[in-house]
C-alpha cells in the first residue's frame, strides 16, 4: 500500500530498512517449562535475557504471536530516555518523595544499562547518546515548559537544562522556538535492530522464542496457545498493546494508538540549515505533542497519535496508516523544518502501545498465582522494558532487592470503561487537547481545554 508514493504499513520502516530474520518455529505442541514469557517484545525479551543469566538451569520459552520484535518494539520512534511513565508526583504522593527520586535514579542508570547490554552483546542499534530535546513553539508551551523544568530541577536527579532560544535552535533548529529543555539521559536507536539482537542474544543463553503462536489465554500455570498449552509455575504477560486481545483482559489497558512517518534522506544542505549534529532524541511541549529523532541515514522519523484509539480496541493491520494522519505528521514536519518541503516522505507506519487507566506503568508478581507483568508504558517503553526484566527477574527469583522495593512494583489500577464509553472519552480527550493546542498560538498559559482533558483521563489525578 502507498500514500503519495510512500510505503503505509509492513509493520514499520525500521524492520523493511533491516530486514527480518529466518522465522523461528512455532510452538511445537503441549510442552511444560519453569518460566513462559507471552510477548516477544522488549519486555519478555529483557526478562528472558536477564533471568536465563541468573538461572541458567531454569527452561524459559517465549511466545510470539508473528516475530520478534513485531509490535510496539519494533516500531517506536527510537527513544531511549529516562521518562518516569505517568510522572514522578504520582509516587511523591503514593509512595513518598525518597521512592519517586529512587526511580528516577534507576531509570537513568536503566539509559546506560541498555547501552552496556548492546556493546556486550554485539548489538548495533545505531545508537547515539544525544539526550533529549523538548522545545516550545509558543508562549504557553514555554510557560508550561518552563515550570516543569523548574520543578524538576529541585530534585536534582535529572540533570535538566533550561535553553533560551538561541541555545535550543543551536541543537536543532525547529522554526518559531521560543525556549528549550535538554538532559543527557537520552539516546537514539533503531529499534528494529534493538530487538533482533536481543532476540538473537537470549536464544544464544538457551532460550526457546516461539513464533507465530498467538496466546489466547493466560491462567495460573498455564498459557493456552492454537498450537498447544505451555504449562509453567510462572507465566508472564508481556503483550503490552495487545493485552486487550487476552481473555478477560479488554479493559485492562487500553491500546493507543501512534503513527510514524519517515522522509527520504535529506541532502547536506537540508541538514545545514536543520543543525541536528548531536542527535537528540527531540519533542515538543504541545499536548498532543510530536516526537522524532534523525537516523543513522540522515532521515527525519516524526511521530504522533493520529487516530489514537479504535472502537471496540481494535488494531491496525501489520501497520497501515490513515491518509488523513500521514498528512498531519508532514503538516508538522514542514512547519518545523522548512527545509523538509521539497523532500519525499519513504514510509509511514502504526503500532499501539498500551495504556492503564492512571497513565502509569506497572511491574509485578502474584505468589499466589505465580502470574507476572509488566508494562503500560505509554510509550516510553524502550527503557522501562529494561528495568522491568531485571525487576521481574528478582521477583520471579524471590530476591528483594532495590528494584523489588521501587514504587511501580505491584502498583494496581482500576479497569478501563466498557464501550462505546471507553471510544467517546478517548476521542472527546484528543479532540480537547488538539483544541487547546491550536488556542495556545495565541494564548500565554496553558489553555482550560488541557486542564480538563488531563482530569478526565486520569493523567492529572
Amino acid at each position: 500500500m502507498t500514500t503519495n508514493g510512500a510505503v503505509n504499513g509492513r509493520v514499520s520502516f525500521w524492520w523493511e530498512q533491516r530486514g527480518r530474520d529466518a522465522p523461528r518455529p512455532p510452538l511445537p505442541g503441549p510442552i511444560s517449562a519453569d518460566v513462559c514469557i507471552v510477548g516477544a517484545g522488549y519486555t519478555g525479551l529483557w526478562t528472558a535475557y536477564y533471568l536465563k543469566r541468573a538461572a541458567p538451569e531454569r527452561r524459559v520459552v517465549v511466545l510470539e504471536q508473528r516475530f520478534a520484535g513485531f509490535g510496539a518494539s519494533g516500531r517506536n520512534g527510537g527513544w531511549l530516555t529516562n521518562s518516569i511513565t505517568g510522572g514522578r508526583e504520582r509516587y511523591v504522593r503514593s509512595h513518598g518523595a525518597d521512592a519517586a527520586h529512587r526511580l528516577q535514579v534507576a531509570l537513568n542508570d536503566t539509559v546506560d544499562e541498555v547501552v552496556r547490554v548492546g556493546a556486550a552483546e554485539g548489538i548495533d542499534a545505531d545508537v547515539v547518546r544525544g539526550g533529549e530535546l523538548t522545545v516550545a513553539t509558543n508562549a504557553a508551551q514555554l510557560h508550561r515548559l518552563r515550570a516543569a523544568a523548574e520543578a524538576e530541577l529541585r530534585w536534582g536527579d535529572t540533570d535538566l537544562q533550561i535553553l533560551g532560544a538561541a541555545q535550543a535552535r543551536e541543537r536543532v533548529d525547529v522554526a518559531g522556538t521560543q525556549g528549550g529543555v535538554w538532559h543527557p539521559h537520552a539516546a537514539r536507536i533503531h529499534p528494529a535492530k534493538l530487538a533482533a539482537g536481543l532476540a538473537r542474544a537470549v536464544c544464544a543463553l538457551g532460550v526457546e522464542i516461539f513464533e507465530d503462536t498467538p496466546a489466547t489465554a493466560i491462567a495460573p500455570g498455564r498459557v493456552t496457545t492454537p498450537r498447544g498449552v505451555v504449562e509453567a509455575p510462572f507465566v508472564v504477560r508481556g503483550t503490552e498493546g495487545f493485552t486487550a486481545r487476552l481473555a478477560g483482559e479488554r479493559r485492562t489497558w487500553l491500546p493507543m494508538n501512534s503513527s510514524l512517518m519517515v522522509t527520504a534522506p535529506l541532502p547536506d544542505r537540508a541538514w545545514r540549515e536543520i543543525g541536528w549534529a548531536g542527535c537528540e532524541v527531540l519533542g515538543d511541549a504541545a499536548h498532543a505533542y510530536v516526537y522524532a529523532q534523525r537516523t543513522a541515514d540522515d532521515r527525519i522519523a516524526l511521530g504522533g497519535r493520529g487516530v489514537p484509539y479504535r472502537f471496540g480496541s481494535r488494531h491496525d493491520v501489520d501497520g497501515a496508516t490513515p491518509a488523513s494522519t500521514v498528512r498531519g505528521l508532514l503538516q508538522v514536519l514542514h512547519r518545523f523544518f522548512p527545509a523538509t518541503r521539497s523532500i519525499a516522505v519513504d514510509h509511514a507506519w502504526s503500532g499501539v502501545l498500551g495504556v492503564p487507566r492512571d497513565w502509569s506503568a506497572t511491574v509485578g508478581l502474584d505468589p499466589a498465582t505465580g502470574l507476572a507483568w509488566a508494562g503500560g508504558y505509554v510509550g516510553t517503553g524502550v527503557a522501562a522494558t529494561n528495568l522491568a526484566g531485571r525487576t521481574l527477574v528478582d521477583l520471579l527469583l524471590g530476591r528483594a532487592t532495590l528494584l523489588t522495593d521501587l514504587p511501580w512494583v505491584n502498583h494496581r489500577v482500576r479497569r478501563w470503561e466498557p464501550e462505546p464509553l471507553r471510544w467517546l472519552g478517548v476521542r472527546a480527550l484528543y479532540t480537547a487537547y488538539r483544541a487547546a493546542d491550536r488556542a495556545e498560538r495565541t494564548r500565554h498559559s496553558t489553555s482550560p481545554l488541557a486542564t480538563v482533558a488531563d482530569l478526565i483521563s486520569g493523567r492529572g489525578h
